[in-house]
């Protein structure tokens, strides 16, 4: 299929300061440039955006200003409509979803240009929206599950504590972790959480506002978990971890410590200690990096089969300033449960 002919400038939201998001300022409205296409990128055709915590961050207030306008967002879904000439994996007008890689324009924008091997052909059974709201958790929870604790078939009917269950990745990680056979074990603290972790793959919660070594005790696991996945600042749960895990048991940060720990206790016991970013393979360029791909393909046939759910809660549309104004400030407030995504212009 021909590229279809492309305008010069398209829509977008960006910022040139980094403000609080209730300044007007925050996220403008903007008409810039349509990105240029590199050897191995496509060019979509935004459909369908996501807005992340890692958007808030990269927004919030520091002393820079930009000279180009900085646009946000690294996960959603559309229509390719150009390719480079090494771009093999993907036809023109194929229908994807796509993480994005946080050194380049974002995809709160009419088109954006990304490295084929961020790319996924989108489930044929979702929306562009539903599509939108999976691939950045989705391929941080595969990372974390099958590539850093090196979980598979083989490890059927082994425990898996998952802390901050209800989170985007926590609720993917727990599909990912049952579908290999293990047990599940989520924490939340509110009604709405401890439900939303059942529904999205745990076998059991327990409440991480409590004491989670006596939780696991009663619930049967007094000898300990095979593996751990820390959606959250590991630092208040440290001392718990150590004794949590089992003997050469792993476990998996996705998130920054506050503060500093005592690795110590890892030794005596034989535990894997790995970190989970998933810029990881895009920043540094590794050989590896199509695995991104790979996952987002996989998962595709698993959502198409039922074997994934979907983690869309709410939509807001068209995509401009203010509604990802809003969609960040709800994010920011720390009471979304799932995914937002905006869609349309």
């Amino acid at each position: 299929m021909m590229s279809k002919r492309l305008p010069k400038v398209m829509k977008a939201v960006g910022l040139y300061k980094y403000l609080p998001i209730a300044d007007p300022n925050s996220l403008q409205d903007l008409q810039v440039k349509v990105p240029d296409v590199g050897k191995t990128d496509v060019l979509v055709e935004v459909k369908a955006v996501a807005v992340n915590p890692i958007d808030t961050k990269q927004r919030a207030p520091k002393p820079i200003v930009e000279t180009v306008p900085r646009i946000l967002g690294w996960d959603g879904a559309g229509v390719i409509v150009s390719k480079g000439e090494q771009a093999k994996l993907f036809e023109i007008g194929e229908e994807v979803y796509f993480t994005g890689n946080i050194g380049r324009s974002g995809a709160n924008a009419e088109y954006v240009a990304i490295d084929q091997e961020l790319v996924g052909r989108k489930p044929k059974t979702f929306s562009f929206e539903q599509a939108a709201a999976m691939p950045l958790t989705l391929v941080t929870a595969y990372e974390s599950i099958v590539d850093r604790l090196l979980i598979s078939e083989k490890d059927n009917g082994k425990s898996l504590l998952i802390i901050n269950s209800a989170g985007g990745v926590g609720s993917i990680a727990s599909q990912i972790g049952k579908n290999f056979g293990l047990f599940i074990i989520g924490t939340a603290s509110r009604t709405e959480t401890v439900n939303w972790s059942k529904e999205y793959g745990a076998n059991i919660v327990l409440d991480h506002s409590k004491d989670l070594l006596a939780q696991l005790e009663e619930s049967g696991f007094k000898s300990g978990v095979d593996y751990i996945l820390v959606n959250f600042d590991p630092y208040p749960y440290w001392d718990t971890m150590m004794k949590a895990i089992k003997p050469q048991g792993k476990i998996c940060i996705l998130v920054d410590s506050s503060g500093l720990v005592d690795i110590k206790p890892l030794k005596d016991k034989s535990v894997t200690l790995v970190s989970e970013m998933m810029a990881t393979r895009i920043k540094y360029n590794t050989e590896d990096k199509i695995r991104s791909h790979l996952f987002l393909e996989e998962a595709s046939k698993l959502f198409d089969a039922g074997k994934l759910k979907c983690t869309l809660t709410k939509t807001l549309s068209p995509i401009n300033a203010a509604n990802l104004r809003e969609a960040h400030r709800l994010i920011e407030e720390k009471h979304v449960i799932g995914k937002i995504v905006l869609s349309g212009f």
